[in-house]
């Protein structure tokens, strides 16, 4: 038998076998130049954000409401001790202008100056804070004391503080802050941005110390002991006050 001469299929399936050769050569190429390009990105350093203090004074101007240092970090790309620094950097340079940063463990926003919340006040037409002594007395125990429940509040005070505790909280002057490991788990309740804002503090650490008879009797002190260190914590918070104004009648 004679062989066969190759027919059209034959010669189609050689075309395409050099095809396949040919795509697979470039293929081959393009991986090694895929390669090549990876390794020359794994050579330069990984980029390294940046967080100036003029970038962080205008994050905390546009936000909403208080942000953390964590999310300053994420936003920046940089680490925590960064975001540290740049805030204490910030901190001193708001020193003498009429803003101020205001910090509550680990979130922090800008507020305006104490000395400028009269005038501020005018202009946006809000009533300085008028407090009760009841109130007054019930929110320098939750200050110096938190987190605490109402019911320790209860028994610093020694009277019935339920309307007490929700009028500040309607107020936003305390907040609740979660649940007591104790039996019940109550409520337990601390400050926030509100009260450091109205009171004219940047943080907890600006509270007027205390005797420390006065704290001691605060915390562990008998009913009588514990309402009179109670009235002299209220005095110290309400000599702090720039826009609050204690009143009768009120909360």
């Amino acid at each position: 038998m004679s062989e066969m001469e190759p027919g059209p299929l034959a010669d189609e399936a050689a075309v395409g076998a050099l095809h396949d050769q040919a795509e697979a050569g470039a293929a081959d190429a393009a991986d090694g130049a895929a390669v090549a390009d990876a390794d020359e990105v794994l050579d330069e350093p990984a980029p390294v954000g940046e967080l100036t203090e003029a970038q962080l004074e205008a994050l905390l101007f546009v936000a909403e409401k208080p942000i953390s240092r964590r999310e300053i970090g994420m936003l920046a790309g940089v680490d925590r001790a960064t975001v540290d620094e740049r805030l204490g950097d910030l901190e001193v340079s708001l020193v003498a202008r009429g803003i101020r940063l205001v910090l509550v463990g680990d979130r922090v926003e800008l507020a305006t100056a104490p000395e400028a919340g009269a005038l501020v006040a005018k202009y946006v037409g809000v009533d300085a804070v008028r407090l009760s002594p009841a109130a007054l007395e019930t929110l320098a125990i939750v200050a110096y004391r938190q987190p605490v429940t109402r019911a320790a509040i209860e028994r610093v005070r020694g009277v019935d503080s339920d309307y007490t505790v929700r009028a500040l909280l309607h107020r936003r002057l305390i907040a609740e802050q979660g649940r007591s490991e104790a039996p019940g788990r109550p409520i337990i309740y601390g400050t926030g941005f509100e009260f450091l804002e109205r009171f004219g503090l940047t943080s907890l650490d600006d509270l007027p110390p205390l005797d420390l008879e006065v704290a001691a009797r605060l915390v562990d002190g008998d009913a009588n002991d514990a309402a009179l260190a109670a009235d002299a914590a209220a005095l110290a918070l309400a000599a702090t006050a720039s826009t609050a104004d204690a009143s009768d009648g009120e909360a």
